[in-house]
């Protein structure tokens, strides 16, 4: 059961950046939670991770999880994944990206799953070589 709601987060905060909806976006995000932008780039609490998701959100991005896989410890969940994501430049450019994410969540005391930790770029290390 609890899979299926960290995964109804990780899907409804994928669905609400394809929307561009900044509430719903920053409702999957505990108030402090830390997000990458990019590789060294960290944005924390509430005002900059909207700030990290204004730019992003403006190239339409579509992202779809190929695979994941979660680990538990009581409120803590560990979910990493890869993902494909496509949009487009407000020039008309397609943008495609593809990585590896590593999301930690915590369960609420309301029994919601939310984000503390995303970094979509967790396997930039790898590539570094």
């Amino acid at each position: 059961m609890s899979n299926d709601q960290i995964n109804a987060t990780i899907n409804a905060n994928n669905a609400a950046v394809a929307a561009g909806d900044m509430d719903a976006i920053l409702a999957t995000f505990e108030e402090n939670a830390v997000l990458v932008g990019q590789p060294g780039s960290i944005a924390k609490g509430t005002q900059a991770l909207r700030e990290a998701f204004h730019g992003f959100v403006a190239i339409n991005p579509q992202i779809n999880v190929t695979a994941h896989d979660i680990i538990q410890a009581d409120d803590i969940a560990l979910h990493s994944s890869t993902w494909k994501m496509t949009g487009q430049t407000p020039d008309g450019s397609p943008v495609e990206q593809s990585g590896f994410s590593v999301v930690v969540l915590r369960k609420q005391a309301d029994g919601r799953w939310l984000m503390v930790i995303d970094n979509p770029f967790g396997d930039h290390l790898v590539k570094q070589g």
